[in-house]
């Protein structure tokens, strides 16, 4: 009895055995691909990337090595995420790494089998990517970048640097941010409590860009409200030089548009955000499945300011805005 007990408990062990060691022995290496919704040349998409990188090495997972990465980047062109999410699905990685949520978008359409991690994506319950954020019950799981109270306080944050702005257009891209409504509705909600106008200002081209602000800053008391969005990122430049030079206050959704000579932002450390997507491809290497994994929301934000910019504008920055500030551009 003694050896047939022995012999049980050996068997279930062997079984059992850590995914890990056998997942990171170095005579295999897995192959994962990653479909980027950010223009390659952006320093600041090579930063975020680097981040997600450091991370997997940091537990084990290195390329070279034990790891093979094969990237994509769409920059921000939704006719682009289609093709090259058939060619990454093509090459039959262990899985996929999704930023954004048309790039998501496309390789839902074409994979049902392989495991997606998403990140930045606004509204993955809304976009049909899970069932929910606690039961993510498909092929897909990952982080949430924004929540629908960011938007009111967006809102808030502007007028609070910007007491003067009674009307604000929100910018955004349709085809790049199909989850607009998501946010509409609550920044709606809080411009009537804050006596605001607000309205949207959908763009498609740089061109979209310059119309849109050039006719805010003919009418007094505009400010601009520019939403979560890929295209906007990728296009982020023209939009702060254009609202500097048409004295056009502007709201913006993370630090980086600021570092970039936006007046202010608030929202999600993207860096942080990629990073934080190397645990869930880590154990979905190890033999989780994505249906088994809930959904992560943001939970580190940041709040930045361009003094220079301000000072530009004729607006005195609050001392409250300082004091909460996590960055402050001089």
């Amino acid at each position: 009895m003694r050896r047939r007990d022995f012999v049980v408990r050996l068997g279930t062990a062997l079984v059992a055995a850590p995914f890990a060691a056998w997942a990171q022995s170095p005579d295999r290496v897995r192959r994962i691909g990653m479909l980027v919704g950010y223009a390659e040349s952006d320093p600041d998409s090579q930063r975020r990337l680097a981040a997600f990188k450091e991370e997997l090495a940091a537990r084990g997972w290195k390329e070279p090595g034990n790891l093979s990465i094969d990237v994509r980047w769409t920059a921000g062109d939704v006719a682009r995420a289609a093709p090259l999410a058939r060619e990454l699905v093509a090459l039959k990685p262990e899985l996929i790494v999704a930023n954004t949520t048309p790039v998501t978008a496309a390789l839902q359409r074409e994979t049902r089998s392989i495991p997606i991690v998403f990140l930045s994506v606004a509204d993955p319950v809304g976009s049909g990517f899970v069932q929910s954020l606690s039961r993510p019950g498909g092929n897909l799981t990952g982080l949430t970048n924004l929540e629908a109270s960011l938007a009111e306080k967006w809102l808030q944050i502007l007028k609070e640097i910007a007491p003067r702005v009674n009307r604000v257009a929100v910018m955004f891209n349709p085809k790049t941010a199909p989850y607009a409504e998501y946010y509409l509705q609550p920044i709606k909600a809080a411009a009537q409590g804050l006596g605001v106008e607000t309205f949207a200002a959908t763009v498609g081209s740089e061109a979209d860009i310059e119309r849109a602000i050039v006719a805010l800053g003919r009418r007094p008391g505009s400010g601009l409200l520019i939403m979560n969005d890929s295209y906007l990122t990728v296009h982020r430049k023209p939009a702060i030089v254009l609202a500097a030079r048409h004295k056009v206050p502007a709201m913006y959704y993370s630090a980086l548009h600021v570092e970039d000579g936006g007046l202010i932002g608030y929202g999600v450390d993207n860096v942080d955000h990629f990073r934080r997507a190397a645990p869930f491809v880590e154990r979905i290497l190890q033999g989780a499945r994505p249906q088994d994994l809930p959904v992560e929301k943001p939970t580190k934000f940041e709040l930045a300011v361009n003094k220079k910019t301000a000072a530009a504008l004729g607006i005195r920055i609050p001392q409250s805005i300082l004091i909460r500030a996590d960055k402050v551009v001089d």
